[in-house]
């Protein structure tokens, strides 16, 4: 008997390990691909959906152009509310209490009433101020318009969306400016720089990767808001399907074919969400994680 026999035999034995076992994972599993089934075979089979009379209309002039007037008033609201809400935000940190007031009020008022009532108000634009002008206030009109000329229905919907986003996405832009920690800001007023060359070069930037994701959250939120336009009304998607079914009595079918379109708008615009987030999550943690992932997965950095 040698020495490397004595060590052989004082050797424990191989550990034999054993799975936990997860039984709950198996039944949950298990019940997600039937309710999944179901649900397939619901559309297969189903006679109310009549995909051929979707069919029909899916790519028909009239639900295109709703298609169209739901993306540009998503796209204006988003721009128009972006904007002003960079304004409203701006207000609501400045330590003047007029500005500081004035943008809380509007915030107030804005998000404190459902949208739909905003877009009748909106759509009766004419009732409340049968004429617009230039000139002194409380004074003599040098110019009038009438409202109900001036106002038709794409801008009394678009102005109801851009107004209402405004109240949000000023809330969003000033939750991003917070994030950025104050004393930036002074190292910047330090060098030199004035505080609107500090907001755009050093405060907005860094905020982005806070302001991203809820203005993407809003943006799909203003897809889907759109539908509401109809108490201008206006011809979005919604209210193209509904005048659709009003003559061929098919509701489901044609608010399915809603769906679908909205279903394909959205998962475009979550695509980009996802690509900007990214864009803007450079340099933060997460991003280095994951760059040091690709590291010690590509064989150590290159020592």
């Amino acid at each position: 008997m040698t020495i490397g026999d004595d060590v052989e035999k004082g050797r424990p034995d191989p550990i034999k390990a054993v799975p936990v076992r997860h039984p709950g994972r198996w039944v949950g599993a298990a019940v997600v691909l039937v309710l999944v089934a179901m649900f397939v075979h619901f559309l297969l089979t189903s006679k109310a959906l009549e995909w051929s009379e979707q069919w029909e209309y899916l790519f028909s002039e009239p639900v295109l152009e709703g298609v169209r007037n739901t993306v540009w008033l998503t796209l204006a609201a988003m721009v128009g509310g972006t904007a002003i809400g960079i304004v409203l935000a701006l207000m609501r940190l400045s330590s003047n209490p007029l500005l500081s007031g004035a943008a809380w009020v509007y915030l107030w008022f804005f998000r404190g009433t459902p949208l739909y009532t905003q877009l009748l108000i909106w759509g009766a634009i004419g009732t409340l101020f049968p004429t617009v002008g230039i000139g002194v206030p409380f004074g003599p009109e040098f110019k009038t318009w009438e409202t109900q000329a001036l106002i038709n229905a794409a801008s009394a919907a678009a102005l109801g969306l851009i107004l209402n986003e405004a109240g949000y996405m000023a809330e969003i832009v000033r939750a991003g400016i917070l994030s950025v920690d104050e004393g930036q800001q002074e190292a910047a007023s330090a060098l030199g720089m004035s505080r609107a060359q500090t907001m755009r070069r050093i405060v907005l930037p860094q905020a982005m990767r806070v302001i991203v994701p809820p203005t993407g959250n809003e943006s799909i939120s203003m897809l889907k808001n759109t539908s509401l336009v109809a108490a201008v009304p206006y011809a979005e998607l919604t209210f193209t399907a509904q005048t659709i079914y009003a003559t061929t009595y098919k509701i489901i079918p044609m608010l399915v074919m809603a769906c679908l379109w909205y279903l394909l708008i959205s998962s475009v615009m979550m695509i980009g969400q996802h690509y900007l987030e990214r864009h803007y999550s450079k340099g933060t943690s997460k991003g280095e994680t994951a760059r040091t992932g690709l590291r010690l997965r590509g064989g150590g950095g290159g020592q």
